[in-house]
């Protein structure tokens, strides 16, 4: 990632305590291109002071340092080779197997970083980074698994062989884009030691009729210099832009600024330098928000999160003002809740409101990945991941957004050779129902029967099932539904669905069951206490359900049958199925159904069940249509097959008796 090359130099960075060969210089040009964070110009010299010594320790120490002049140059593979090699060579400093973990991480190798992060946590259980490593790992081959619903496609027409990044829309049809770029054509034609690449300028392309967008084109002289120019944001009117610059003098930085232009008649005036913090001091990434009251910007100033290491971390930052005529105020760190210890970069603010930025810091897929961050009444930060394919293993930032919906463009390193620019797209939300209105007894579809389905949104719509008994409808989102079915013959019955809270296009299947008016229907799963006719709490969903039933059939009134097995005195069977008939009736009274519209009946073991479709498919042993009389479950050997067909005789019944009834 690019954020390296524009911070290059200016923060304070680890030093290494090297024992100099007094005989050579290699060791000491080497390390201190290294810690002038020449990282770039270091590997080579270090390669040849590794040739150059005989001493075990300080060549594994060598390596080590190798390793960490890709992880800094942003090369993951040779930076997860060189680490390995120092781990062989017992290489003491616990913190090799954290970067060598992450390395693996930024490779996509989610489960071998696992057990690095698992090695890290052994030696120092105490650092959260190995929890939070493994966490990230487990989430991220999730999200593979489970991508989030954006469509993510290289942005070929801006991309060259070098680093090209931080898109910005430039015009309110979003048809110019302005994005940095260390391409042959930049104005600056020395190289970093930091990466090896050019210095970077801020270029410019746009979308024509045909929809092809131009060669990329450096914006002016007015904006562009010999040093690092880049990471542009523009107002909402595109009449102001704010962009970084980081200078270098005698091939040293000496810092990193954000500077202001003015478009008048089509043309950039000349920039102007924000003085948020004294100079040599890191200022860079702005992002203004839609009333331009407010700068956010990344930052190691003081105030800044405390690194591991000790170095003070890249935070986001913000300034403030009353109003467009005011100078901003002092620099207000964002607090923990978005800035790590480790880095924060590439902010930018929706038109929304909502806060994009990336971050090494928070747990993520690998590299930086892009956050998204909301504020509520409170003050309180809530952050999310963008997750999979908004993020990737790999270095993952500088994110803009269309006003109107969920497009626009991302920078990622995902392909392996350079930073380069990605289109993104949420596409709408697509929802649809395809059910089948079926026959409760036989399972047999019924064809034309009526379908309504009502949506909480106030919608209507009513279809008739085809030759298959299907039905099908769109569906909104964010919308519950009911699906009422119907056909002569047959009590009402209904399903529900719901796209609430539904985050990728579904299509939804489900199945109506209409019972027959002619025939009794069992209500399932009706419980008493051994020879009592007090009922047990689970009943009580299913008995619900059939309050639902009448609820929804108000015209008909039922006999509530129950039955015992053969098992027991005929009296005694007889008394116990009206009492728990009654028991049912009385439960429905007091669910406010009409107790005119009940008949309690109990019938003992005098009217045995007969198999239908759906007990022969759940005990095949029993034929279909076979009457369960006691003779016929004795001729059953297995005694539990028989306790099946007695408990198959134990059932509550209802049959429609009228379905003229009135109040």
């Amino acid at each position: 990632m690019r954020l390296y090359k524009l911070i290059s130099g200016v923060s304070l960075l680890l030093l290494f305590t090297v024992a100099v060969d007094a005989q050579s210089k290699k060791f000491e040009k080497a390390y201190n291109t290294f810690n002038a964070g020449e990282y770039f110009e270091a590997i080579p010299l270090f390669k040849d002071a590794y040739d150059g010594t005989t001493d075990k320790n300080e060549k594994t120490r060598i390596i080590y340092t190798i390793a960490e002049c890709y992880r800094k140059t942003n090369q993951p593979s040779k930076a997860a080779l060189w680490y390995s090699k120092a781990i062989k060579k017992n290489y003491s400093d616990p913190l090799i197997y954290l970067h060598y973990a992450d390395m693996l991480k930024m490779l996509g190798d989610y489960e071998e970083a696992k057990i690095q992060y698992q090695a890290y946590k052994e030696l120092l259980p105490g650092d959260s980074r190995a929890d939070d490593g493994i966490l990230s790992c487990d989430q991220s081959m999730e999200w593979l698994e489970f991508p989030n619903g954006y469509t993510v496609e290289e942005a070929s027409f801006f991309n060259s062989r070098s680093d090209d990044f931080n898109p910005a829309f430039a015009r309110e049809d979003y048809r110019v884009i302005y994005f940095t770029s260390a391409r042959e054509e930049t104005t600056g034609k020395n190289e970093h030691g930091v990466s090896g690449q050019g210095f970077t300028d801020i270029f410019e392309t746009t979308l024509d009729r045909k929809g092809k967008w131009s060669t990329p084109v450096p914006l002016s002289e007015e904006i562009n210099t010999e040093y690092d120019d880049g990471t542009p944001v523009l107002t909402r009117d595109y009449k102001t832009m704010y962009f970084s610059r980081c200078a270098v003098h005698d091939n040293k930085s000496t810092g990193c600024e954000i500077l202001t232009s003015i478009r008048k008649n089509d043309e950039w005036q000349k920039a102007k330098s924000l003085e948020i913090a004294e100079d040599s001091v890191l200022i860079t990434h702005p992002a203004i928000s839609a009333d331009e009251l407010t700068l956010y910007f990344v930052s190691d100033m003081p105030g800044s999160m405390a690194g591991a290491d000790g170095v003070p971390s890249k935070d986001i930052w913000k300034v403030s003002r009353s109003s467009l005529s005011d100078d901003f105020g002092k620099p207000e760190n964002l607090g923990d809740a978005i800035n790590t210890v480790d880095d924060e970069a590439f902010p930018y603010i929706h038109v929304d409101g909502t806060l994009y930025f990336s971050s090494n810091g928070h747990v993520g897929m690998g590299g930086y990945d892009i956050y998204k961050a909301v504020k509520d009444e409170s003050g309180n930060w809530t952050i999310e991941n963008m997750r999979y394919p908004i993020n990737s293993s790999s270095d993952d930032f500088g994110i803009c957004f269309e006003a109107e919906r969920e497009a626009g463009f991302l920078s990622s390193s995902r392909t392996g050779r350079s930073d380069d620019i990605y289109a993104f797209l949420l596409p709408p939300l697509r929802f649809s129902i395809t059910g089948v209105v079926k026959n409760e007894k036989t399972d047999d579809p019924l064809v034309e029967a009526s379908v309504k389905s009502i949506g909480s949104d106030g919608t209507t719509l009513e279809t008739l099932t085809d030759d298959n008994g299907s039905f099908k409808f769109m569906l909104k989102p964010g919308t519950d539904y009911i699906f009422l079915a119907k056909k002569e013959g047959f009590l009402q019955g209904k399903e529900r669905e719901t796209t609430k809270s539904v985050e990728s296009s579904t299509d939804f299947t489900s199945v109506i069951y209409l019972p027959p008016i002619d025939e009794p229907i069992t209500v399932e799963n009706i419980f008493f206490n051994f020879a009592s006719a007090e009922l047990r709490p689970e009943s009580i969903v299913s008995l619900d359900k059939l309050v639902e039933t009448l609820n929804d059939n108000p015209n008909i009134t039922i006999e509530l049958s129950s039955h015992t097995d053969a098992r027991g005195n005929d009296d005694f069977n007889m008394t116990l199925s009206q009492n728990r008939a009654q028991s049912v009736v009385d439960y429905l009274i007091s669910k406010d159904i009409k107790a005119d519209r009940l008949v309690a009946k109990g019938y003992g073991e005098s009217q045995p069940k007969t198999v239908d479709l759906r007990d022969h498919e759940s005990y095949p042993f029993l034929p279909e249509g076979q009457l369960l009389t006691e003779d016929y479950i004795n001729t059953i050997t297995d005694e539990d097959l028989q306790e099946v067909a007695h408990f198959l005789n134990r059932r509550t019944e209802f049959k429609v008796l009228t379905t003229d009834y009135n109040q």
